[in-house]
């Protein structure tokens, strides 16, 4: 399986290091949904840090390594993980939009999402279609493929949040393509599902196959209950919304049904991968795309109860919140002794 050198340094840099920024920026907005500013405010401003220094390196990478850039972007593996770069760019732009008030900003970011998400989108999957030497299906496919979906909502949940905010004529505008990428991501999620339960059920299973972005089955679940959410608060600003309104609600009550299933399924296999298998538990920039997952929980429950009324599940919030933030500790605290260690491998000893 083709992972992340551990200590390889820039030329090997996991193209999956943006769900550092996707993770933080949901922790934050998750916090501030729940009435935590002052934590929401710290992990915003930490998550800018995150962001540009990860746009210079990945800069730095492409231009002192292209063909190792080239290699992982059109790599079955690891080629989806560039679409948190899509994703990261979509949670930042919301962050400054609903902790910062930041119109301006808001629209640069959501502007490089759409350009980013473009030619993402069209170029891996392209490649992927014609190159002549594929690897098979248990191979060549994990949760990390759904990132391509997370990525796609990310675009819906910013778009109808800046719709919120916006006067005609963009507010419709806005509505209509939050809602089109709502629908095409559900409908990425039915192909990519299907695929990867198949090589679930079918495929002989490893340890090392579990990789942590198998998360990401229920984390592309619970950003489309969250897009759907804020579709459903948007309606009464949007005539073609409100004619599709039981539609919308039929499908985000969906999602977050499919999403809540995933989740005892994931506990156990995680249980099944390092108790019963003794898989050693040692951090790996995949486990970014883990937390992500358990705070878009927390924030899709919260707008969920908003939207529909669903009072009798506030509780589910705060409890993923607080799950969510152990996560990050946890693996920000992982990110940081393998930085060190890095940086003592690279000093050398006087």
């Amino acid at each position: 399986m083709n992972e992340p050198v551990p200590h390889g340094g820039l030329k090997n840099l996991s193209p999956a290091y943006f769900g550092m920024v996707m993770a933080t920026g949901i922790v934050s907005l998750a916090a501030w949904m729940r009435g935590w500013p002052r934590l929401a405010e710290a992990m915003f401003v930490l998550n800018l840090v995150f962001y540009v220094l990860l746009w210079v390196l990945y800069l730095l990478r492409l231009i002192r390594y292209p063909r190792a850039f080239l290699g992982d972007l059109f790599d079955h593996l690891l080629g989806p993980a560039f679409f948190t770069m899509v994703a990261a760019t979509g949670v930042l732009g919301s962050q400054f939009l609903l902790l910062r008030s930041a119109l301006r900003e808001s629209w640069m970011l959501w502007t490089l999402a759409v350009a980013l998400w473009l030619v993402l989108t069209y170029t891996i999957f392209t490649v992927l279609t014609v190159k002549e030497d594929k690897p098979t299906l248990d191979r060549g496919i994990s949760g990390g493929w759904l990132l391509a979906v997370v990525a796609t909502q990310s675009l819906t949940v910013l778009s109808a949040l800046l719709a919120a905010r916006t006067g005609q004529p963009w507010k419709l505008e806005l509505n209509y393509f939050a809602l089109s990428m709502w629908l095409w991501g559900g409908m990425l999620y039915i192909w990519m599902m299907s695929l990867i339960f198949y090589r679930y059920t079918f495929f002989r299973f490893q340890p090392h196959d579990l990789s942590p972005p198998y998360w990401i089955n229920m984390g592309a679940m619970a950003i489309s209950t969250l897009a759907g959410s804020l579709l459903i608060l948007n309606a009464h600003e949007a005539p073609f919304l409100t004619s599709v309104l039981p539609f919308i609600k039929g499908f985000t009550v969906f999602y977050w049904a499919t999403g809540t299933w995933w989740i005892p399924m994931l506990l156990v296999l995680g249980v099944w991968r390092h108790v019963y298998k003794r898989f050693p538990l040692r951090y790996d920039p995949l486990y970014w795309g883990a937390v992500f997952p358990l705070g878009m929980y927390a924030a899709c429950t919260h707008q969920l109860v908003r939207a529909m009324h669903l009072d009798f599940l506030d509780v589910l919030a705060d409890l993923f919140l607080v799950v969510a933030m152990c996560a990050w500790t946890a693996t920000f605290i992982g990110a940081l002794r393998r930085g060190l260690q890095s940086l003592r491998v690279a000093t050398p000893a006087h």
